[in-house]
């Protein structure tokens, strides 16, 4: 029995991109989540042949975990809370180094039902870190907490195929 006899379909979207803009670059990625929970990991492992580009992830849901794990200083969480642009660029760089990986993928955010560090729910902070440079987007994702989640795997794998293929503009570069 196939797996199209069972209802299995090849993942396909921003998942295939991200996989495909890899191996195309000779590069491979790490994932840091926080509000995410493991579903940007998931998605990139779904796609088949993931281990040639895909390193492996950590999920930092509790604020400590992100500086105990990833080195995110304890002062900036202090100071902003988790739900912050440098905490999301400092989980990219550690989970890059950590995973021994060429690209860092973070996300951090509000998911909701309330909101977080004085942030509204949908807030949303992504980063890519490669050797050279760090690259951040923010968004703001309207919804459930179900649809920013999915929202956030997306825009996420979007800014990393971007990075990647040299598409970002400069008020993205930290």
């Amino acid at each position: 029995m196939d797996d199209a006899s069972v209802g299995f379909e090849e993942p396909v979207g921003p998942a295939r991109a991200a996989h495909r803009a890899l191996a195309e670059h000779g590069r491979t990625c790490a994932t840091a989540e926080s509000l995410t929970g493991g579903l940007i990991g998931a998605r990139l492992t779904a796609v088949p042949g993931a281990s040639a580009t895909y390193r492996g992830g950590v999920i930092v849901y509790a604020t400590d975990t992100k500086a105990s794990t990833l080195g995110v200083p304890e002062d900036l969480l202090a100071e902003h809370g988790a739900v912050h642009p440098d905490v999301a660029t400092h989980m990219a760089r550690g989970v890059r180094d950590l995973m021994g990986a060429d690209l860092g993928l973070a996300v951090t955010g509000v998911a909701g039902p309330e909101p977080q560090d004085g942030q509204p729910v949908g807030t949303v902070h992504t980063a890519v870190a490669t050797s050279d440079d760090i690259f951040a987007r923010e968004f703001r994702f309207a919804g459930d907490r179900s649809g920013i989640r999915d929202r956030t795997v997306e825009g996420a794998l979007a800014l990393l195929v971007s990075v990647l293929e040299g598409n970002m503009a400069e008020n993205t570069r930290l």
